[in-house]
């Protein structure tokens, strides 16, 4: 199939590296047992080395070429950009200038150096990180069969493309390969599982735990008293008292809110204003609705917006909910609120420990290794796969929420 595969049951010492099949050398990393190499130096044929597993420049070359030919695809060089003196990449360069272009020699050389440094750079982190995930996956005992991989691939491929030529030509232009994205998928389906391991282990919660953050966060849980009221808002005072005299008359307070109030939300409304809390009005206007009797028409009340008449139609007395009706929302919150620390804290140990692990052969130097210069900047540490340009391909888009690798979805 030519897919990445993980042997899970090779649990012993001398057995552990020995995990990916030759097909995973077609599409990314050959692995090799520390007994068969030992050191910690990066082999010659080789571009970096991840514990006691290299990864090859066969492995960087084929990465590398796919990468480049999607960026051809999106109007880059039509060949790989080739170190040192890029004479292919400016050749072709120099043929896809517009006839008169004056752009000289050095300067399709330099294009051709920046266009290698960004694929390099891709092509390198998505290397090393999915040898992290391969690692971190086998000593979690998480693993992804290939009936897995091979059932979420047509499913997306499906509703990528429906019919089978767009798919190939796909393929065609894309610069990727089906064992690529099958590989892909792969890393996503253990990420995935990772992340679900991770989670399911550090967010039980326990009865205590929910009452203890009850007892603590009662205030939370307490909903204040609140009045519904009907409202009418004028510019003056002496309109005010003019609404207020027709509604002790007996007036319809729709009718005198629609003729009087400038508060076009509550006027539209019939006047009626509902659920207000104790605080969230003007002071003085506070002051009077809190201190009104229910059913009593109140005013004219001076505020900044104007004078107010108003009448308290209801009273909702303050509550507290219960710890049983509140259990539910404070176990949600607590499991969510651990999951997350969980993936945090995994995110910050896995990256040290595995950049730690991670040396790279001068020239293939990127962030995610250790001998990488102190001014690099570490990049999220969920692989995805390096592309030349926007490419539309079948295997879903690799995310990490927040620094949390090496999953990539929560």
């Amino acid at each position: 199939m030519g897919v990445a595969r993980l042997d899970l049951g090779m649990n012993s010492a001398s057995m552990k590296l020995l995990r990916l099949t030759a097909g995973l050398c077609i599409t990314g990393v050959c692995a090799v047992a520390a007994s068969g190499c030992g050191g910690t130096d990066v082999p010659s044929d080789a571009v970096a080395r991840v514990g006691n597993t290299v990864i090859t420049k066969q492995a960087f070359d084929t990465w590398y070429n796919s990468a480049a030919k999607s960026q051809a695809s999106q109007g880059g060089p039509s060949v790989p950009p080739d170190p040192p003196n890029f004479t292919k990449c400016v050749a072709a360069l120099q043929e896809q200038q517009p006839e008169g272009s004056e752009t000289g020699e050095a300067e399709l050389k330099k294009q051709c150096r920046q266009s290698y440094n960004q694929l390099r750079q891709q092509v390198m982190q998505f290397l090393i990180q999915s040898q992290w995930v391969l690692q971190e996956a086998e000593s979690q005992d998480v693993s992804a069969s290939d009936k897995e991989v091979r059932s979420q691939f047509d499913e997306q491929k499906q509703q990528a493309f429906p019919k089978e030529a767009d798919y190939k030509e796909f393929l065609r232009t894309s610069g990727t390969t089906e064992q690529n994205i099958l590989f892909q998928i792969k890393l996503d389906i253990l990420q995935r599982k990772i992340t679900e391991k991770l989670q399911k282990e550090q967010g039980k919660v326990t009865e205590e735990d929910v009452k203890e953050y009850y007892d603590k966060n009662q205030e939370r849980f307490a909903q204040p008293e609140r009045r519904d009221l009907q409202v009418v808002l004028t510019k003056n005072k002496g309109q005010a008292e003019q609404a207020k005299t027709e509604l002790e008359d007996g007036a319809n307070f729709k009718a005198v809110a629609e003729e009087y109030s400038i508060d076009e939300a509550s006027k539209a409304n019939g006047g009626k204003l509902a659920g207000l809390a104790e605080g969230q009005q003007e002071e003085a206007l506070d002051e009077a609705v809190f201190g009104a009797e229910q059913g009593v028409l109140v005013g004219p009340v001076k505020t900044q917006f104007g004078w107010y008449v108003f009448k308290v139609n209801k009273v909702t007395d303050a509550s507290q909910q219960s710890l049983a009706d509140a259990k539910e929302t404070i176990r949600g919150l607590l499991k969510s609120e651990r999951e997350q620390k969980a993936l945090t804290d995994f995110a910050e140990s896995f990256r040290e420990e595995f950049k730690d692990e991670t040396k790279c052969r001068e020239g293939f130097v990127v962030a995610e290794c250790s001998n990488a210069p102190q001014e690099e900047t570490d990049t999220n540490a969920t692989p995805a796969a390096p592309q030349g340009g926007q490419q539309q391909a079948p295997q879903p888009q690799q995310q990490a929420p927040q620094q949390q690798a090496p999953q990539p979805q929560q």
